[in-house]
């Protein structure tokens, strides 16, 4: 699944094609993906300004005056900025048309698994953060707020180990599988331990080695996951710079003891035994 960092990309390759732009036709070619497609989409769009467009979490965000689409990747999802003209493929689904000074350009969805989402938030149902897939969402990892002292404060009474705490999202948003993996080896914390049980001075190395790891992936184009490319068709390469991730058996880089793999909460979690304590 593309996390924090695909979806950072994908809204830095779209931002430069879409924001300013009008919209001249909304095409889609099923009825909805994880969830219907909201009624009356075509009518809220065609002929409004797209003003900016943002992430919360693994959401993207394309912003109007009257409200806000959110648009959620899913397991396999991802989107391609093309001429006019481009006949779609299988499991392309949906379309945004828009207009620009160098004519129109496609906004176009892909989705195999189907498990993505084009929703609609307006402006006259209030906030857009308080919208139902929003509202329990934690900080962001890559804003100043997010530090080790917010990470010890919450997790005082987490009995859970940290892996799963992080995954959860309600503390901080975005910190998938893999960069928690990544997360948790640069800063030397077993992902068993209880959340609990961590001090202050170990959450801010953990908090540290989010911001920096999710920034660097970022700069990479995020990973090479399996159904995850880039607006422009290419790859990311943070992969090539793992530690511990999708590495089970391979010796560590820092003291060359076999990387583990085990589950936690049916998701596969890689660690040192050594460097992470």
């Amino acid at each position: 699944m593309p996390e924090l960092p695909e979806v950072e990309v994908t809204r830095r390759g779209v931002a430069p094609h879409i924001e300013g732009r009008v919209v001249d036709a909304v095409v889609m070619r099923r009825e909805g993906l994880r969830w219907p497609f909201p009624p009356g989409l075509s009518g809220l769009l065609v002929g409004q300004r797209i003003t900016h467009t943002g992430r919360r979490g693994k959401y993207l965000l394309v912003h109007f005056e009257h409200g806000a689409l959110i648009i959620h990747l899913g397991m396999s999802g991802h989107l391609r900025v093309l001429p006019p003209g481009v006949e779609p493929r299988k499991h392309d689904h949906f379309d945004l048309v828009v207009a620009g000074p160098e004519g129109q350009q496609v906004l176009r969805l892909h989705d195999p698994r189907r498990f993505g989402a084009v929703l609609w938030h307006d402006q006259d149902e209030g906030a857009l953060g308080d919208h139902l897939l929003l509202r329990g969402l934690g900080i962001e990892p890559l804003e100043d707020g997010f530090s080790g002292e917010l990470l010890h404060r919450e997790t005082r009474k987490r009995s859970a180990p940290i892996k799963q705490v992080l995954l959860a999202g309600d503390i901080v948003v975005g910190v998938g599988n893999i960069y928690a993996c990544e997360s948790l080896f640069q800063a030397g914390i077993n992902p068993k331990t209880p959340a609990a049980r961590i001090s202050r001075a170990r959450y801010d190395r953990l908090a540290v080695a989010i911001k920096e790891i999710l920034a660097a992936a970022i700069v990479q184009g995020g990973s090479t996951l399996k159904d995850f490319i880039a607006v422009n068709g290419q790859s990311g390469y943070f992969q090539q710079t793992y530690f511990v991730y999708d590495r089970a058996g391979v010796p560590c880089r820092n003291c060359g003891a076999p990387v583990r793999q085990i589950k936690q909460g049916q998701r596969s979690t890689f660690y040192c035994v050594q460097c992470q304590r």
